[in-house]
């Protein structure tokens, strides 16, 4: 009588170990599908604001044309990577965006009155602060993905990962060092 107990007794642990291991990968997963709609939400915000950088500093240096192209273009690329869903593509074509808005921000230096203008110096604020959020997003993203994808790499877990099919995600991450610079707004 008393093994039944017993046997009974390991049965129901393992049997809660199960549920609490693919309650721990489901929200890990969820958690990093969160953290990836935050990083959209900064990037929404950032793309809006890039126009509006854009026509205020037209208005200073209509003839650096070539520098607001370069960063309309990136804009553009930029959110078509994002609509595509390509992790790596997606995180190239934001590094590549974050390279024009520096030239951007060095345009200014040779404006004076630039500098000085409020619209300028509150889209600048503005974007230094979405370019922290970003990052901040990034990293809360990329710390989700190590948790899953440890949990779904170890055992026991990995018995249960396998079971339900839980997959890796892949981090979000620059593919060179000059890429992974933020955008430096200091005047």
């Amino acid at each position: 009588m008393n093994t039944f107990y017993i046997i009974v007794g390991v049965v129901v642990l393992v049997i809660v170990w199960a549920i609490a291991a693919y309650n721990r990968l489901v929200t890990l997963s969820y958690r990093g599908k969160e953290s990836m709609s935050d990083i959209d939400v900064q990037l929404k915000r950032r793309y809006d604001l890039i126009p509006n950088l854009v026509e205020t500093v037209k208005g200073y240096a209509a003839h650096e044309q070539g520098v607001f192209e370069r960063v309309v273009q990136a804009r553009a690329q930029a959110m078509n990577a994002e609509s595509k869903g390509n992790l790596k593509e997606m995180a190239n074509a934001e590094n590549m965006l974050s390279g024009t808005l520096k030239s951007l921000f060095a345009l200014s230096e040779n404006y004076p009155d630039l500098k000085a203008n409020t619209n300028f110096l509150e889209l600048q604020r503005e974007l230094s602060d979405t370019e922290n959020k970003i990052q901040a997003a990034r990293l809360f993203y990329n710390a989700m993905v190590m948790a899953l994808n440890t949990a779904i790499d170890t055992f026991p877990t990995n018995i249960i990962a396998r079971q339900f099919h839980f997959a890796k995600t892949e981090f979000f991450e620059s593919e060179n060092d000059a890429e992974r610079q933020p955008v430096n707004v200091k005047f």
